[in-house]
């Protein structure tokens, strides 16, 4: 967790709430686990407790047309960038099939706006 405060900055990437109080961090994997997404680093972004929750198994492009949606504010160039990092690291490593195809087609959804 503190490596991705340290990459991501102290706020969800959802809703933008500052991690204090009520607004406690969680890691949330971009690509669920269910749909094929490692737990790597590159898969992980800082989200409140109450946003990981709400996403669920949520696209991240579909939960953030949610988010925005609610009135929220959330980082569309967080979930880009590390979206991007994990396909480099999938590039790198190997493997993650199902991963690999969700992130392209997550990343092409977020270029079209």
């Amino acid at each position: 967790m503190v490596v991705i405060l340290a990459r991501d900055g102290p706020t969800c990437v959802w809703c933008a709430r500052v991690f204090r109080g009520q607004a406690v961090p969680t890691t949330d994997h971009l690509v669920p686990r269910v749909k094929g997404g490692p737990s790597w680093l590159e898969n992980e972004v800082a989200a409140c407790r109450g946003c990981n929750r709400l996403r669920g198994h949520v696209s991240p492009v579909d939960w953030l047309g949610e988010c925005l949606r609610l009135g929220w504010n959330p980082d569309v160039e967080r979930v880009s960038r590390v979206l991007t990092l994990l396909e480099a690291a999938i590039a790198e490593r190997g493997g993650q099939r199902r991963a690999r195809t969700y992130v392209q087609s997550q990343l092409r959804r977020l270029a079209k706006g």
